[in-house]
């Protein structure tokens, strides 16, 4: 199916009748925090020997075919359990079931059993029971209470839990209750530890109700009504084993021969065994440890048969054909190469055809080859939200109730839910979630929305703009025309197909999504499917539980607040001095900013003081850090915070892997080495976010307020020494001056020279809280400061020196300078020069970046409109080339005139199509927007004319801005490109100018140009023609079409039908006019159409191509529409109304004129500015 954003459908009614059972909300700053307990059934369905002897007649032969690609067998060590089992896991959940009587004897009834799956060195797939692991929480105990007082205790709240629990079958909510000797995380302590009370519950679900009846207060005799804090309550059952057992994402586990039980196998896994958690050895993934094991990822997508005007829907449409591609982890070429058809299909060379006679085989045989390939990893495009719930819906419509089993549980079903992803970076998308038992979903869609910043997501365009390849993109509404097709036309859809299934394996080895993804997941400790489905703040949580279990120390539960807690100061911003400076810029940066400040001020939940203990615990000035917010934390001498020594850990594991990278040899060593240190710089970065987060898991906006508030300070500081130490009177050859090409002052854009400006400038004294207590001195200069612009982590600085070279041995001494001025680790390095250097604004400027000074390693720009995708591609466009003229070529006049042209061909109406289309993302549904927005307003009107394909919450809408009534608002004139092309609806120029190119270009010119609005955007190039409003209501309902003169489109009488009276004896020339026209036109869309089929791989079929994110789609369509119509001019000029014999003999009259002047083509002579012919 088309793969993209394009590529929905609406929710079926029976999921939309009761949302609260279907709805589950996983927002990036918070997730969803309670476990879902799952209950093992054995006897859901029919033995698989009943299903098996069912059809076994027809699918014998299939059943052969697919031997052939299962796993190898394991050896009799591992069948005969006399073997260590060595694994690399991949998936980690849990189950309700009855406990293992010769593992756990005394235990009786239902237990939450750990499952984990994962693949051998040798390529075994494994399953791997864990039992005795309980799920437990915590809660602060009052001094007074003794064991007397726990038992009463224990006793009322399980009297408590049976009430809220009724349907609940456990014979004991409450296991035990005991007391030990713990700390909380918040706040400075001089205590080492206090009593707190350890509650074991049956069920991982019982820690939520068992929170809520503590939290809300529970009545102790003795003692009153009594509400407890909890602690680690929040803390999902799975990852909470992974902590305890010291287990982290993709590491590789051991269990020692002898300690595990095999029995009846519950899982079509090769090894299955049963074990004690506390058998398990988790190896740390250092040395061999750190290698992937051989598992198989299966790529594949579907094809589906739409009625006309309708998008596929899987109660009505069938599935028609599966292509199916599996990996090895590590080899470039996949080994198994499948697909599989309703109906015949011509062979495919390299590829296994398998064709079937009822959409019911063709589903059966795709569960039958997940389930003997048995793949460790499922991906594909949008596969969660439509490959997957499609082919389980088709299978429940269809009554095959055997399909669903796609997992590697035997007899366990396929769950699927609706998902909605909420974030303030990435906006809020709908999805669905996918449970396949023991397999990893990996939907490269989600991960592109999550990763990259893209104008479109589809497929074809992210393919384009990643692998410089692209596909043929084929309507839904063509396919049932090709499968009801023959063999041929099956094959070529069978072939679209494949390659839908091939591109998200390319983009997952260009990418390395499975290092990146598995070193993420090492780094942080969760497991990999929580990398997709969750946001940032579980990764800091997973890593601040396994650093607090360390110290002893405990995590409140913090009920979510949203912005109930205020906001505080983000980073500074330095005013640009904008200009275009032909010297070079030398940029200062600071390493690891924000985690350097946590380290070096020990800034943490367990080293803050509050403003009462201040006072209460005298605690010695020298011993605190008071921060420029405010806040007090003490230092590293009486208490080590647990933040500083996470990012600690993690920046000196960067480093070693950075070093290692540089040692490596082996390509595979190296892109694990290169996931995990941009692993680690992830994670770092992550903490300080996950403590600003007000609605997160443990916000403390002092800590995050404390790191912008130093953040701040050290800039100023920077700024602060660089002016005072690089000047002549300090012996520098060069007194540092602001020496734009151009600069800003209050009267517009002015030579540098012209402006002189004299001021005291005084630099503060620095003292302790930067680790500096001299005193600079000031001095008045007549001079701007070098420090042209600051922006949260980093200085731009001209040094006023003419040579890349010197900038950069200044940027060097300036950094090592200034880095030693504060306190340890904090570090300023020289990064890269800047020359010439374009400042526009804040957070706007471009440049030719250098890391050497041999050569310009590329043209750096930010918040300009070629990087920023909700701007049309013409400005995009046209904003890169005036850069590159600009920067590289250092051809201003050259740029000028470009801006011109281009200017000119958008008002005369010669701008190709695709260069006009707007794209913008629909983050929430059309109520929820403050104020109607062109994209809003386009998708609802879509979803009127054609709801299976209007665009949904999370997608991304293009869109052109057509020509309208004198008033109209910018939301009522968009519209779909598609729409605009086939009704022939004209665009409105003036709208792209005023609105998309205007305000880029003076950004960009203003610097350089003096009048650069006068310059650009007035004169004879902002000359327009004249196109008609289109109109349907009104008096022009009744207005009739009436034909016009070919030749000077004057209306014509009803006598004549092609000429007027005065150009009636020019027929000839006008015909030879037309006739070049046409060909032309032929010409145009004949390159385009074979650029097409050059693009879908055979230059002997038809372009059946309609991708929306295309340019050479819209110039093909528009190619065609202008040949048609000029086809059309053409046969009626001079055959309408003619007798029979007339129209014969002027038919070769023409014909004769048109071969002659073909063969004299060239020759013409230009009289009064106006080409005539010579027949």
């Amino acid at each position: 199916m088309n793969k993209g954003i394009s590529r929905k459908r609406p929710t079926p009614p029976q999921q939309a009748a009761n949302p609260s059972k279907q709805q589950a909300t996983s927002p990036e700053d918070e997730f969803v925090d309670e476990d879902e307990d799952v209950f093992l059934d054995e006897t859901l369905f029919e033995t698989e020997d009943d299903l098996v002897l069912r059809d076994i007649e027809q699918r014998q032969s299939l059943a052969s075919r697919l031997t052939k690609w299962a796993r190898p067998p394991p050896s009799h060590a591992y069948t005969s359990a006399s073997r260590s089992v060595v694994f690399q896991q991949l998936e980690i959940d849990y189950v309700i079931g009855e406990s293992h009587r010769e593992l756990l004897p005394n235990w009786s009834g239902s237990a939450a059993i750990i499952r984990i799956f994962g693949v051998t060195k040798e390529g075994h797939s494994v399953c791997c029971h864990v039992h005795g692991f309980e799920p437990y929480f915590y809660i602060n105990c009052f001094p007074v209470m003794g064991p007397d007082d726990i038992s009463r205790f224990h006793q009322i709240l399980e009297g408590r839990m049976g009430e809220v629990n009724r349907n609940s079958k456990v014979p004991k909510f409450i296991r035990r209750i005991e007391m030990v000797q713990k700390r909380s995380i918040m706040y400075y302590q001089q205590q080492d530890s206090e009593p707190f009370l350890k509650i074991v519950v049956a069920l991982p679900t019982m820690v939520a109700s068992c929170r809520g009846i503590l939290e809300k207060g529970i009545l102790i005799d003795g003692l009153g009504m009594k509400k407890f804090m909890t602690y680690d309550s929040n803390v999902l059952f799975a990852l909470r084993f992974m902590i305890d057992c010291n287990i982290v994402g993709g590491n590789w586990i051991e269990v020692p021969a002898g300690r595990y039980k095999t029995t009846k196998p519950l899982s079509y896994c090769q090894l299955e065994f049963h074990c004690l958690y506390s058998d398990l050895i988790s190896h740390t993934p250092e040395g061999e440890f750190s290698k992937m094991a051989p598992f198989r990822i299966l790529s594949f997508d579907i094809e589906c048969a739409g009625r006309k005007g309708h998008f596929p829907e899987p109660t009505h449409d069938p599935v028609i054909q599966v292509a199916n591609l599996v990996t090895m982890q590590g080899e470039n070429q996949p080994f198994i190469r499948n697909i599989m058809t309703l109906k015949s299909c011509a062979p495919i060379v390299g590829v296994d055809v398998m064709s079937f006679d009822t959409e019911r085989e063709v589903l059966l045989a795709w569960r039958d080859l997940l389930r003997e390939v048995d793949p460790d990893v499922i991906i594909g495009y949008n596969i969660c939200k439509f490959d997957l719930p499609y082919l389980i819906e088709r299978a429940e419509t269809l009554g095959i109730a055997e399909f669903p089993i796609l997992g590697r549980i035997k007899n366990s079903r396929v769950r699927v839910k609706d998902t909605t992803f909420s974030s303030r970076q990435h906006g809020t998308r709908e999805s669905k979630e996918v449970t396949v038992e023991g397999r990893v979903q990996f939907d490269l869609l989600q991960a592109m929305q999550r990763d990259y910043k893209l104008s479109s997501y589809s497929l074809n365009s992210v393919s384009a703009h990643f692998l410089s390849e692209q596909k043929e993109d084929v309507h839904h509404s063509i396919i049932s025309d090709l499968q009801n097709g023959n063999a041929e036309t099956r094959r070529r859809l069978a072939v679209y197909c494949l390659k839908d299934a091939y591109l998200p394996q390319r983009l997952l080895d260009k990418l390395m999504y499975i290092y990146n993804y598995v070193e993420m997941a090492r780094v942080t400790g969760v497991p990999m499917s929580f990398l997709l489905s969750r946001g940032q703040s579980i990764k800091v949580l997973s890593q601040l539980l396994r650093k607090a279990k360390q110290k002893n120390l405990l995590i409140p539960y913090v009920k979510k607040a949203g912005s109930e807690q205020g906001t505080y100061e983000g980073a500074t911003v330095l005013e640009a001095k904008a200009g275009f400076y032909e010297k070079p810029i030398a940029t200062l940066d600071f390493a690891s900013l924000y985690p350097s400040i946590m380290m070096a001020y020990n800034l943490c939940y367990c080293t803050l003081v509050t403003p009462e203990d201040v006072r209460k615990l005298n605690i010695p000035p020298e011993c605190v850090n008071k921060t420029p917010s405010g806040e007090t934390f003490v230092k590293s001498n009486l208490q080590k915070g647990i933040l500083p020594e996470i990012l600690e850990e993690l920046l000196a594991a960067r480093k070693r892997a950075k070093a290692d990278l540089k040692e490596a040899k082996d390509p595979l060593e190296k892109a694990v080495l290169d996931g995990r240190q941009l692993a680690l710089k992830v994670s770092a970065n992550s903490v300080y976010g996950f403590t600003g987060a007000t609605v997160g898991q443990l916000p403390c906006l002092e800590i995050s307020s404390s790191v912008t508030s130093y953040g701040r300070q050290m800039i100023e500081h920077t700024k602060n020494l660089v002016n005072d130490k690089f000047t002549t009177l300090k012996g520098y050859e060069h007194n540092a001056e602001h020496e734009a090409f151009w600069e800003l002052t209050g009267f517009g854009f002015r030579r540098n020279s012209e402006v002189k400006r004299e001021r005291d400038q005084s630099i503060p004294r620095m003292g302790d809280p930067l680790g500096n207590s001299a005193h600079v001195s000031s001095q008045k200069q007549n001079r701007e400061g070098v420090v042209i612009y600051g922006d949260t982590d980093s200085v731009m600085v001209q040094f006023g020196v003419p040579t890349v070279e010197a900038a950069m041995d200044l940027g060097r001494e300036a950094a090592e300078y200034i880095s030693g001025t504060f306190i340890k680790p904090i570090k300023l390095e020289f990064e890269k020069v800047y020359h010439p250097y374009l400042l526009i604004s804040k957070k706007r400027y471009a440049g030719l970046l250098w890391t050497n000074p041999g050569k310009f390693d590329k043209m750096d720009t930010k918040g300009i409109e070629t990087v920023r995708r909700d701007n049309c591609l013409l400005v995009k466009n046209l904003v890169n080339e005036c850069l590159h003229k600009i920067l590289i070529d250092r051809d201003i006049p050259g740029a000028v005139q470009y801006v011109k042209n281009t200017i000119s061909d958008l008002l005369m109406n010669r701008m190709d199509l695709s260069l006009l289309v707007i794209t913008k993302g629909l983050t929430k549904t059309g109520d929820d927007y403050g104020v109607k927005a062109a994209h809003v307003e386009l998708a609802e009107r879509m979803r009127k004319r054609d709801a299976a394909t209007a665009p949904n919450v999370g997608d991304r809408v293009p869109y052109v801005i057509i020509k309208a009534a004198k008033g109209a608002k910018a939301y009522e004139k968009s519209e779909d490109p598609i729409y605009v092309l086939e009704n022939n609806i004209p665009i409105d120029p003036q709208y792209y100018l005023e609105n998309q190119i205007s305000k880029p270009l003076l950004r960009l010119f203003e610097p350089i140009l003096k009048n650069a609005s006068k310059e650009l955007l007035h004169g004879s190039h902002t000359r327009s023609i004249s196109i008609s409003t289109p109109a349907n209501s009104g008096i022009m309902r009744f207005a009739k079409k009436q034909l016009t003169c070919v030749g000077c489109k004057a209306l014509l009488s009803k006598s004549d039908h092609t000429l007027c009276s005065h150009c009636k004896g020019r027929e000839a020339e006008l015909y030879c006019k037309t006739v070049a026209h046409v060909s032309e036109l032929e010409t145009l869309f004949g390159r385009l159409w074979t650029q097409c089929q050059e693009c879908q791989g055979s230059l002997h079929q038809d372009v059946l191509c309609t991708s929306r994110d295309c340019p050479i789609f819209y110039r093909r369509k528009k190619a065609q529409k202008d040949m048609a119509e000029a086809k059309v001019q053409l046969d009626r000029k001079f055959w309408i109304n003619q007798p029979q014999q007339q129209q014969q003999h002027q038919k070769l009259e023409m014909g004769v004129i048109a071969f002659e002047l073909r063969r004299s083509e060239g020759s013409h002579v230009k009289r009064n500015k106006r080409t005539t012919f010579e027949c």
